[in-house]
């Protein structure tokens, strides 16, 4: 038996890259194939193929590739994309949560979502900082400058894309300090850089 096969027998969850694919167009992939290389790495593996190989994307449209990988396979599926409107975020607080690698276990996120109550989205806040909502990272802008939480759950793919552009910065943002801030941005895959200028943040 292979060292990946041996290896793949103490992985207890697999993994999700969700990839933005607009009229035929794989969208940063560059940085999609970085995490999904990095994740493999972490699990003992050096060898791997590229993401691009799986994807045969739809010729039109927008669509949201869901590519699921362990360190076997990969299983590749397309869905049909339209952006939920989010204006208000409930702030929740957790302590212990740990979302470190895009796993499609996502059980501890998706209990804190359901605490949303009357809200669109939650704000997760670590330690009395600011971290990411249950789908996004997030940028905040005061003074000139839009700020990201240094610290996230889950390092996304556009926020390290925006990252290297200059356009955000990283700092600790406490959450007694969100009001502060004039302009929240949702980042990931699929929205890119969404700013949304009419917000609220519920307690």
């Amino acid at each position: 038996m292979s060292d990946i096969l041996v290896r793949h027998s103490l992985v207890k969850s697999s993994f999700v890259e969700t990839i933005k694919i607009l009229d035929g167009e794989i969208c940063n992939i560059e940085y999609h194939q970085a995490r999904y290389e990095s994740v493999l790495n972490s699990l003992g593996v050096s060898e791997y193929k590229s993401l691009k190989d799986f994807i045969e994307p739809p010729e039109w449209g927008l669509y949201r590739c869901r590519a699921v990988y362990d360190t076997q396979s990969v299983a590749v599926e397309y869905h049909p994309y339209k952006k939920r409107d989010i204006s208000s975020f409930k702030l929740i607080f957790d302590n212990e949560i740990e979302y470190a690698q895009k796993s499609t276990k996502r059980d501890s996120i998706e209990l804190l979502f359901a605490q949303k109550e009357d809200a669109d989205e939650v704000l997760i806040i670590k330690n009395l900082l600011v971290t990411d909502t249950s789908i996004a990272n997030i940028a905040l802008f005061r003074e000139g400058s839009w700020l990201t939480p240094k610290e996230p759950l889950l390092k996304g793919t556009t926020r390290e894309r925006l990252l290297n552009e200059g356009l955000i910065v990283e700092a600790d943002i406490k959450a007694n300090e969100l009001r502060t801030f004039s302009k929240i941005a949702l980042l990931n895959a699929m929205v890119g850089f969404d700013i949304v200028d009419e917000f609220e943040f519920l307690i």
